[in-house]
């Protein structure tokens, strides 16, 4: 029997709800059922449609990055372990952050060799729900540290311009321009995944994208440190 529309979004629903939840502080168990019990039939879009995926996995890993951290606030003292530490269930699958974060929205690249080395290893959902790398991630996902960019939440029929809107909102916040020395200090974000980008051009494309640097400059690019203080609950606000 062929699903109707509102039964073949439902696990793409589901996901935003739970960031929803998880931002007012209301009941989330029956939500987090909903995407451990889920076959691969309710979950075929978040395989099969770009759009959807990128709004399923980043409103996944926000809300389950929040819920870590009320669970299991001593996990962020050592970051690897947070990382590593089984955050949500999808499709009787269990996920970390970092299988979220790099064995699917990145495509299966590693966290290590600045987003030029692939990684190692298996997420434990197949191949078919990796999404292709896009860089506005990077100023969408949020583990709880203070350099973390908000949280917003991923309506999968806006997710292009709210991801925009993020990317916009993060840059405008973190990068500094120096017009003297044509030199801008930008996330280290981008250091860590520059490949992400495209290189270092690609940083100074999405600069002038943003329009966070002069329209046909090229700056030299410095890489700002990290605050890995924890700051929870960053929610952003949604533009409608």
């Amino acid at each position: 029997m062929r699903m109707d529309e509102g039964s073949q979004n439902r696990m793409v629903d589901v996901a935003q709800q739970l960031l929803e939840r998880v931002r007012y502080g209301d009941p989330t168990a029956s939500l987090c059922r909903e995407l451990a019990d889920a076959d691969e039939e309710l979950l075929a879009p978040v395989r099969n449609e770009r759009t959807k995926a990128l709004a399923f996995w980043l409103n996944v890993y926000n809300a389950s990055a929040q819920l870590l951290l009320d669970r299991r606030p001593d996990l962020f003292e050592t970051r690897w372990r947070f990382f590593r530490a089984r955050a949500v269930t999808v499709g009787g699958v269990g996920l970390s952050l970092d299988d979220i974060e790099h064995g699917i929205l990145r495509d299966s690249h590693s966290k290590y060799g600045l987003g030029y080395l692939p990684r190692l290893g298996r997420v434990g959902l197949d191949a078919s729900y990796r999404v292709e790398r896009d860089p506005r991630i990077h100023f969408a996902l949020n583990c709880g540290a203070a350099s973390c960019p908000a949280v917003l939440a991923y309506d999968w029929r806006r997710v292009d311009e709210i991801l925009d809107d993020a990317t916009r909102s993060y840059l405008d916040r973190t990068v500094e321009y120096d017009a003297e020395r044509d030199r801008a200090t930008v996330p280290r974000v981008c250091l860590w995944f520059v490949g992400d980008f495209g290189g270092v051009s690609g940083i100074r494309s999405l600069l002038r994208e943003f329009e966070r640097v002069p329209p046909g400059s090229s700056p030299s690019i410095r890489f700002a440190a990290y605050d890995w203080s924890k700051r929870p609950r960053y929610f952003g606000e949604r533009s409608d």
